[in-house]
């Protein structure tokens, strides 16, 4: 095994789990990329790096300038522990009903924390971020939700993994939050084999699940027009909080993979894409792992607690 000069050089190459018991369809394999195994813990791992990479390049970023970014998910730790690696000081501006892991890793990596009230939730993070970063050109204003780096690292890294690994594939699911993960991995998929089917998982209006939002809820992520998102999409499934929360369960009794709850949520997605075809191979993408859920109790404590809660904190 080679040495590597920096754990930025382990993001990628992620594995890949066969979780083909919780399909309800036996001619239908189910396919987890499992990005919990990031350096840094997510999928988010690879987008933060192709940021601050790209913005490096193109002289956004130079050194001492400080980042700003909003985030109420995996990009904002990503992000940090970069940017402490770099030298680059860094400003997460995230809702201020995040769960403890969230803010405790961010200090651990020495990021300043500033939040907005968590009745806004993300979008609200958002809107504050770009006004300071308006109020301060003088910083780096990555801004995931419109940086074409964002799905440009799941067409260069995520997407080829997935075909090098499934040459066979027939749908991908992931969830929609950004939509790069979808935007890029579908995008490159679909360059090789257009049939490959590319769904996207995301909450009914009104209703959280973490790490995901509906479109129809006033705001889409430019990325997901700029990269052609509705001719791209073959179809969306909707999973509500209490199916994310069940089959984020079911992940770890029946497959004893340990992940986060917008695994739950794609993984349910996945099996209403098994329910109605008549065989395939699909992959979905394990987003992170449950180490930064267990203050929720998701595993432990009575489904209906969770899923109350699940409405008043952002669970990460």
């Amino acid at each position: 095994m080679s040495v590597h000069s920096s754990v930025i050089d382990l993001i990628g190459n992620t594995p890949m789990v066969d979780v083909s018991q919780l399909s309800p369809n036996p001619a239908v394999r189910i396919l987890g990329k499992l990005e919990g195994q990031n350096p840094f813990g997510s999928v988010k791992d690879r987008v933060a790096k192709s940021l601050i990479f790209e913005a490096e390049k193109d002289g956004t970023l130079t050194p001492g300038k400080r980042i700003i970014e909003p985030s109420s998910g995996n990009t904002g730790i990503a992000l940090a522990a970069i940017a402490r690696l770099k030298g680059y000081p860094i400003t997460i501006v995230m809702p201020e009903n995040v769960s403890i892991e969230r803010r405790q890793l961010l200090e651990v990596f020495g990021a300043e924390i500033i939040t907005t009230p968590g009745g806004e939730g993300s979008n609200g993070a958002v809107r504050h971020a770009q006004m300071l970063a308006d109020e301060h050109p003088e910083w780096a204003f990555l801004y995931q939700y419109a940086n074409n780096a964002n799905p440009q690292a799941h067409y260069d890294t995520t997407g080829p993994e997935i075909w090098r690994d499934v040459p066979d594939i027939t749908h991908f699911v992931a969830g929609l939050g950004t939509s790069g993960t979808l935007m890029g991995v579908g995008t490159f998929l679909k360059e090789q084999n257009p049939d490959i089917k590319l769904l996207a998982v995301e909450p009914p209006v009104g209703e959280k699940v973490e790490g995901l939002r509906n479109l129809d809820e006033g705001y889409i992520p430019p990325v997901y027009d700029k990269w052609g998102g509705p001719e791209l999409l073959d179809g969306k499934r909707i999973v509500r909080p209490r199916e994310s929360i069940e089959w984020t369960r079911r992940l770890s009794e029946e497959a004893s993979v340990f992940a986060g709850i917008s695994a739950g949520a794609a993984l349910a997605g996945a099996a209403k894409v098994a329910e109605r075809i008549e065989s395939g191979v699909i992959v979905f993408v394990v987003c992170d792992g449950g180490w930064k859920y267990l203050s929720t109790g998701a595993w432990t404590d009575p489904i209906d607690d969770v899923v109350e809660r699940a409405e008043k904190i952002i669970y990460f």
